[in-house]
C-alpha cells in the first residue's frame, strides 16, 4: 500500500521534496549572485587601483561620466586632485616669492652694513677725534654689527622655515663635530673653554647646520658667563641618541623661562643690557628639531645652565 502524500519508492513527503528543491535553488541563486558581485567588486577594485596609481603618478584624468557610484567617486577624486594641484602651485609660487625676497634682503643689506663698518673704522683711525666722538663711533660699529648678525640670522631662519635650505641628515662623527667648535670668544673674555668627555659614536645630523646650532648655544653660554667662569662641552652615548651637553657657570635662569628662550626675538629682562637680538637659540632649536633631535635645558638663577642636545643615532 502506497504512502499518502509521499514520493513513490522513497517514502519522502512531497512537501519536503519541494522545500529541499527550493533550498537548492536558493543556494544556486545565491552562489550566482555572489559570483556576479565578486566579478563586479574585482572590476571596481581594479579600476580604483588604477585611479589611485594614476593619481600618485600625477596622470589622473576623469573618464566619461555616468550616473554610477564609481563615476561619481571618480569625479570627486578628480576635483580633489585638481584642487591639490592648484594649492601646490600656489605654495610653490609663495615659496619662490619668499626665496626671492630673502635673497634681495640679504644682498641689499650686506653692502650698506659693510660700508658703515668700513667708514667707522676709517674714522676711528683719525687721531684728531676726541674721546666722545670715538665713543659714538664705537656705538655705531656695535649697532652695525648687530644689524649684520640680525639680517644673517633672519635669512637663515627664513630659508629653513620655507624649505629653501634643507637639513640633510647623514652619519657623522660626534667627536669631529665637537672638535670643530670655536672657543675663541670664551678665551677673549677670560672664560675657560674645554671639551671634556667625547664619545666616538656617530649620529644622524647635518654637519654644517649642527655646527651652526651648537655654535649659537656656545655663544649664548659665553655671553651670559662672567669673566673667570667656564664653559664645558661633553658628549654621552645612549641606545637611541647621543647627548651633547653645553654647561656654563653663568647667571642661569628661572625654570619658567627655559621654554621662553627658544622663542624668536625673546630677550630676558635680566639680560636686556647685553648684546643680542634673541634669535640664536630659536635658530638652534629649528635646526635640531629638523634633524629629528631635541634640546633640553636645566638651569637655576646664579648657578649656570646646561643645554643638552639629543641627536638621533643611525637607524633611529
Amino acid at each position: 500500500m502506497g504512502n499518502d502524500g509521499g514520493l513513490a519508492g522513497f517514502g519522502i513527503p512531497v512537501s519536503v521534496v519541494f522545500v529541499l528543491a527550493a533550498m537548492v535553488f536558493l543556494v544556486i541563486l545565491a552562489a550566482g549572485a555572489a559570483a556576479v558581485t565578486y566579478v563586479r567588486t574585482a572590476r571596481l577594485l581594479k579600476r580604483l587601483d588604477g585611479m589611485l596609481n594614476s593619481a600618485i603618478c600625477h596622470t589622473f584624468r576623469e573618464q566619461q561620466f555616468t550616473e554610477t557610484e564609481l563615476s561619481r567617486l571618480e569625479a570627486k577624486m578628480y576635483r580633489f586632485i585638481s584642487a591639490e594641484k592648484t594649492i601646490g602651485r600656489q605654495r610653490e609660487e609663495e615659496r619662490n616669492g619668499v626665496k626671492s625676497l630673502v635673497s634681495d634682503i640679504s644682498h641689499q643689506t650686506k653692502l650698506p652694513v659693510s660700508n658703515i663698518l668700513l667708514y667707522t673704522q676709517l674714522l676711528r683711525e683719525r687721531e684728531e677725534l676726541d674721546g666722545a666722538v670715538q665713543g659714538i663711533l664705537s656705538q655705531i660699529e656695535n649697532q652695525a654689527e648687530k644689524l649684520a648678525f640680525l639680517v644673517s640670522s633672519l635669512v637663515k631662519a627664513s630659508r629653513l622655515e620655507n624649505g629653501i635650505v634643507e637639513v640633510r641628515r647623514k652619519e657623522n662623527s660626534v667627536k669631529e663635530l665637537l672638535e670643530g667648535l670655536d672657543g675663541a670668544a670664551a678665551k677673549k673674555k677670560g672664560i675657560s673653554f674645554t671639551v671634556g668627555e667625547v664619545t666616538d659614536a656617530t649620529a644622524l645630523f647635518d654637519r654644517k647646520w649642527t655646527e651652526e646650532a651648537l655654535g649659537n648655544m656656545v655663544d649664548n653660554a659665553v655671553k651670559y658667563t662672567p669673566e673667570g667662569g667656564s664653559v664645558r662641552i661633553s658628549a654621552k652615548e645612549y641606545e637611541l641618541f647621543v647627548r651633547i651637553d653645553i654647561a656654563d657657570t653663568g647667571i642661569g635662569m628661572d625654570e619658567g623661562e627655559t621654554a621662553e628662550i627658544f622663542r624668536r626675538f625673546y630677550r630676558s629682562p635680566a639680560v636686556s643690557e647685553e648684546k643680542g637680538v634673541g634669535i640664536g637659540l630659536y635658530l638652534a632649536r629649528e635646526i635640531i628639531t629638523r634633524e629629528g633631535g631635541y634640546i633640553r635645558v636645566a638651569s637655576k638663577p646664579g648657578e649656570g645652565s646646561v643645554f643638552s642636545v639629543f641627536l638621533p643615532k643611525c637607524g633611529v
